[in-house]
């Protein structure tokens, strides 16, 4: 029986486990278990037993002894109670940090190896906010299963601010995220950002009240996404930016609707030239002080840059935006 990519890929990420990059040693001098590192950076990353046994499905008890195995192994304590959670030890932090090393180095020989074979395969897990999965992704989907057919490709819609901690946990291969104006987001050390277009922000307005400026709608009601998003932030200070409090009557994640609400002159909204990337707007998009535009990019975790799935599935992001010159960096 002929082995699929994906079994072959299991056996690669084992091989380099188990012969090649458990370099860290134990007390004893015998090789740690990588799953074990796993377990520890997915503890740091949700910060109690029970939320890391529910996002690899395992139980509580199986987490706790393998963590406790870590333990012995290092001969060191790695972990300390915090009230109900627990917290790493100086030394838990420090096994961590030569522990991500290895994932990456990890990573990076998978896609050499997948680079080596001569047709692109597997499972591409990708996350978009709204408006990239609306204006960009079926277009790219549709090319990517033509050109690759034993792609599998599966989509996830999430905000920046869920998706990007999920892709470092290696939930994701790929993030398509959103920036706003003045409202920079942290860049972690592990991922590798890829921009891909200037998005202008436009105020939308109902065509009953034509265009005008950000000043005349001060008593005006406005639709807003929720409290906590980078969206809402940069919403509120360009409202305060032209001397009001802006009276947010209708909050949601879902722009349309947003546009839904604005078309039906229930409210004033910040709306991008993305939401209407294949057909016209049915609102009045008016100009905004400073022309302020978002940028839309791309991330991928440092060590996976290089696996053929993302290389081409970034390209074909490039090459459908080229379709519309001005939206070119």
């Amino acid at each position: 029986m002929i082995p699929s990519f994906r079994d072959t890929s299991i056996r690669v990420e084992r091989s380099f486990a188990y012969n090649i990059v458990r370099i860290l040693r134990t007390k004893d001098g015998n090789l740690m278990d990588l799953h074990r590192l796993q377990l520890l950076r997915e503890l740091k990353r949700h910060g109690t037993l029970a939320s890391v046994a529910q996002s690899m499905s395992y139980s509580k008890s199986t987490i706790s002894a393998q963590l406790s195995q870590l333990e012995k192994e290092t001969g060191v304590q790695l972990l300390e109670p915090s009230g109900r959670r627990v917290s790493l030890t100086v030394q838990a932090e420090i096994l961590l940090a030569h522990a991500e090393v290895i994932f990456e180095q990890v990573e990076m020989a998978k896609g050499e190896i997948a680079a080596s074979l001569e047709e692109i395969a597997g499972t591409l897990r990708i996350a978009s906010f709204q408006t990239a999965a609306l204006g960009l992704l079926p277009a790219v989907l549709e090319r990517m299963e033509r050109e690759h057919p034993r792609l599998r490709m599966e989509v996830t819609e999430l905000e920046p601010e869920r998706s990007l901690p999920a892709l470092l946990a290696q939930e994701f291969d790929l993030v398509l995220a959103e920036e706003f104006p003045e409202h920079p987001q942290v860049r972690p050390a592990g991922l590798d950002r890829e921009d891909l277009l200037l998005d202008r922000m436009h105020l939308a307005t109902p065509r009953a009240w034509g265009c005008q400026t950000i000043e005349d709608l001060a008593l005006r009601p406005w639709v807003m996404e929720p409290e906590g998003t980078a969206q809402r932030a940069w919403a509120v200070a360009v409202c305060r930016s032209a001397g009001f409090e802006p009276d947010v009557r209708f909050t949601a994640t879902d722009v349309l609707l947003h546009a839904r609400l604005v078309e039906t002159e229930l409210a004033a909204a910040l709306l991008p030239d993305l939401l209407w990337y294949e057909g016209r707007a049915k609102v009045v998009l008016c100009p905004l002080p400073g022309d302020p535009a978002r940028r839309i990019y791309t991330a991928a975790r440092r060590g996976a840059t290089g696996q053929p799935a993302v290389r081409a599935f970034r390209k074909g992001l490039k090459e459908e935006l080229l379709f519309d010159k001005s939206s070119e960096l």
